[in-house]
């Protein structure tokens, strides 16, 4: 038998950042708020914030944040609203792809909560009160600074 690594909900004497897209200002906002209200109560020593114009721009700020080696985990939330042409598709493919490659290049935990939805009431569904996904990203950058800490390392 083998052993069985997990992190935990403590995020005392952890610090994070998160990067925020402005675009759709209205449900990030209530994304960020969930969000710094969750690692508070967990216990994160440090929480800096960045705004970025868009979802695109949220991958290159991330790893900006990530390679100081000053965060244990960067927190990525925006909100991507489908239109009328395929840009929507584009904005969210691109934004995951690039949110994922920070962290695969840069070891550093990054959790992608930029929401891709089809309509307004959509977004505002996983922004509010019962459901926000800005709590869920919370959580998760925790568990996953965390289960670093504990998985054996080169």
């Amino acid at each position: 038998m083998g052993t069985v690594f997990r992190g935990s909900e403590d995020a005392r004497g952890l610090a994070f950042a998160i990067v925020v897209s402005r675009y759709n200002e209205a449900i990030t906002q209530r994304l960020l708020d969930g969000c710094q209200r969750t690692l508070a109560a967990q216990g994160a020593v440090h929480v800096d914030v960045a705004w970025v114009p868009g979802a695109l721009e949220i991958p290159l700020a991330a790893r900006r944040l990530a390679e100081t080696r000053v965060y244990d985990a960067v927190i990525c939330l925006g909100c991507v609203i489908k239109g009328e042409t395929l840009h929507f598709d584009l904005v969210a493919q691109q934004a995951a792809a690039g949110i994922s490659r920070v962290a695969l290049e840069t070891g550093v935990p990054v959790i992608n909560e930029v929401l891709a939805v089809f309509d307004p009431a959509q977004a505002a569904a996983r922004a509010g009160d019962k459901v926000n996904r800005g709590v869920e990203a919370a959580h998760a950058a925790v568990q996953m600074a965390t289960l670093l800490r504990t998985l054996p390392s080169q």
